[in-house]
């Protein structure tokens, strides 16, 4: 069996810290990117896009850099991010499905039904 020596094993791959640092300044631009859509008053869709937009950016950054995903085989790699992507189409999928399923219902199980409601404060009913 052959053995590192403790001075070749101790120094191992080394990055500089400038890296870490502008991955840190970058994370902070991001997360201050994300609260200034609240403070804003973004609405809407776009809010939401650009919240999940920044928060993909900064766990992309923090996979890639603070897990040394960036200096792995391509096969890890895809071996790691492939189940989750699979697992996105899916739920997308049934996300899909699900809609149609509903809005098939809501069209063909009250088509029929006269649907009555009670004026608030009057009790008196109104169709």
């Amino acid at each position: 069996m052959q053995t590192v020596p403790a001075a070749e094993h101790a120094s191992g791959q080394q990055h500089p810290i400038g890296l870490y640092l502008r991955v840190w300044a970058l994370l902070f631009v991001l997360s201050t990117l994300s609260y200034l859509v609240d403070y804003f008053r973004i609405e809407g869709y776009l809010r939401w896009f650009l919240i999940v937009a920044f928060m993909l950016m900064k766990a992309g950054l923090i996979i890639a850099v603070f897990m040394h995903m960036r200096w792995e085989r391509l096969a890890l790699i895809v071996a790691i991010l492939l189940p989750p992507f699979c697992l996105l189409v899916l739920v997308g999928l049934m996300h899909v499905e699900a809609d149609y399923t509903f809005s098939t219902r809501g069209a063909y199980f009250t088509s029929d039904v006269q649907q009555t409601a009670v004026h608030p404060g009057t009790g008196q009913e109104r169709r």
